[in-house]
């Protein structure tokens, strides 16, 4: 059977799918599987654990399809999921690159890793197919929380609004604009030389419109 059409809308798709129609679902997949793969990778720099990502969160949302109230949209509800399983990757991922951190500080002398800041602004979508800068920008959001290159990932590159962050993320809208202030304050830091040296202007002390 043929996949929906675009011009069926989630709410139908997700009804459908829980009434046992395999066409549905997939087209729920077909329609939002490389958006999250994107987000994915965005957080893991790593194609086989965003592929991970996609295939178990589209697990999760098949399993609990009957807990879906649709309070908030259905994407919302999918990268809320994705996100949490990005971040609890990142968090093991980090556990691990600390206890190998904290055996080779033994046998150092203490000194702060070396960070290549570019860009003190910048509009982080257009910055990542950009491949002057496309390493200096993935690594200084290495550096962030995970919770922080979330928040950053979701509204400088998935272009959500406060609300669908806040919802995705569990949180309340202030939450989001607090991490988003920090997370930008931080990229600011950690690129400030490259923007003094380019003379570029700043993109990520302002904001879009909601």
């Amino acid at each position: 059977m043929d996949p929906p059409s675009r011009s069926v809308g989630d709410h139908q798709l997700v009804e459908e799918a829980r009434a046992g129609s395999q066409a549905a679902f997939r087209g729920l997949v077909e329609r939002y599987q490389r958006k999250i793969y994107g987000m994915a990778f965005a957080m893991l720099r790593d194609s086989d654990q965003a592929k991970d990502v996609v295939q178990d969160a589209f697990i999760k949302v098949y399993q609990h399809l009957g807990d879906f109230q649709g309070a908030s949209g259905f994407y919302t509800w999918l990268y809320r999921i994705a996100m949490n399983l990005c971040i609890d990757r990142t968090r093991r991922a980090k556990r691990i690159a600390q206890v190998e951190f904290e055996d080779d500080a033994a046998h150092d002398d203490g000194g702060a890793s070396e960070v290549s800041p570019h860009r003190l602004g910048f509009d982080p979508a257009r910055a990542l197919d950009d491949q002057e800068i496309r390493g200096q920008v993935l690594a200084a959001l290495d550096q962030l929380s995970p919770k922080h290159r979330a928040v950053i990932i979701l509204r400088e590159v998935e272009g959500l609004s406060y609300k669908e962050i806040a919802d995705a993320m569990e949180c309340s809208q202030g939450t989001v604009m607090s991490r988003l202030f920090h997370a930008r304050k931080k990229m600011q830091e950690m690129l400030r030389s490259f923007v003094e040296g380019d003379g570029r202007g700043s993109a990520l002390s302002g904001d879009r419109q909601q």
